[in-house]
């Protein structure tokens, strides 16, 4: 999970916009007028979009949210709303949905990159994923666009726990997926947020590739265990065969090519590849990446498992 927003990570945006990120949209609408330094994200009202939305805004910085709900819209399949949105825009976060594994996902970032250097845009981030051919070939795209680049290669979210695919089935006490023992350095979206928008303000970050990580491996099995501690109640991980999880998805009407793309992400990216650290977070922000408790143990204080 991109993610790899990109694992299963950013396969889906946030329902509706946070109060700070209506607070961003206003701003934007300012920066539309041809503010300086407007800064167009991608991904807006998701998990890393608004994030990086609010903290450009507490900087001061014109933003831009792009979403199919935005006041200039923007929609990654109507390429008729990318010149629209891209309208004196200086910087561009660029976060693809559903994820950049899925199919068209690296050609389309392509196309949307290379519109955004002819119109003038200096400095693209693409959210990107560890391990995935797919992202790396849109990788190669945005390098190839003209503009400056910053790319930020991330895999599952710590936020997935309590924000996003996986917090039902936590609420319900037992988490169901398709992975065994491999180790994943699941990332906090706050660091994540928090690299993007260095590279989208200060001099010194076009160029580099920001591998991000937290900083130890846990298995999904640790990562249950842990919110279970944090938040006092049983709550169980269990391994399931891909072909049952893929079933039981079906069954619940989740639509093809959603399970397609989980079946790659959890049948292949999750062979082990990606089970190693890296040290994006420091080389980014000249500090260590946050842990994984330090994540469980601020969303238990605020009830997210509570029932």
């Amino acid at each position: 999970m991109t993610t790899n927003e990109q694992h299963l990570a950013n396969s889906t945006e946030a329902a509706g916009a946070t109060e700070a990120t209506e607070t961003v949209e206003a701003t934007g609408a300012a920066g539309a007028a041809g503010a300086a330094e407007t800064t167009l994200v991608l991904g807006g009202t998701g998990k890393t979009g608004r994030r990086v939305a609010a903290k450009l805004a507490a900087l001061g910085r014109p933003v831009r949210i792009g979403s199919r709900s935005a006041a200039v819209p923007f929609d990654w399949a109507d390429r008729a709303t990318w010149a629209p949105a891209l309208r004196d825009v200086d910087r561009v976060y660029i976060s693809y949905q559903p994820d950049l594994a899925a199919p068209g996902g690296a050609e389309a970032v392509g196309a949307f990159a290379e519109l955004a250097a002819e119109q003038g845009v200096e400095h693209l981030v693409l959210l990107s994923g560890r391990g995935e051919p797919e992202a790396q070939d849109a990788e190669a795209r945005v390098r190839a666009s003209g503009a400056h680049w910053t790319i930020v290669r991330a895999s599952f979210f710590a936020q997935n726990f309590d924000e996003g695919e996986f917090l039902g089935p936590i609420l319900g006490g037992e988490l169901a997926l398709p992975v065994g023992d491999v180790g994943e350095p699941f990332v906090d979206v706050e660091d994540i947020a928090d690299v993007a928008v260095a590279a989208l303000t200060e001099a010194g970050h076009a160029g580099h590739v920001y591998e991000v990580t937290g900083p130890r491996l846990l298995t999904f099995a640790d990562a249950v265990a842990e919110i279970a501690r944090a938040s006092g109640r049983d709550i169980t991980f269990v391994r399931v065969p891909l072909a049952a999880y893929s079933a039981v998805l079906a069954e619940h009407r989740v639509p093809a090519e959603v399970i397609e793309l989980l079946s790659f992400l959890f049948g292949e990216v999750m062979d082990g590849r990606n089970a190693h650290l890296a040290d994006g977070v420091r080389r980014a922000l000249g500090r260590a990446p946050r842990d994984f408790s330090d994540y469980v143990n601020d969303a238990a204080e605020r009830g997210v498992w509570k029932v």
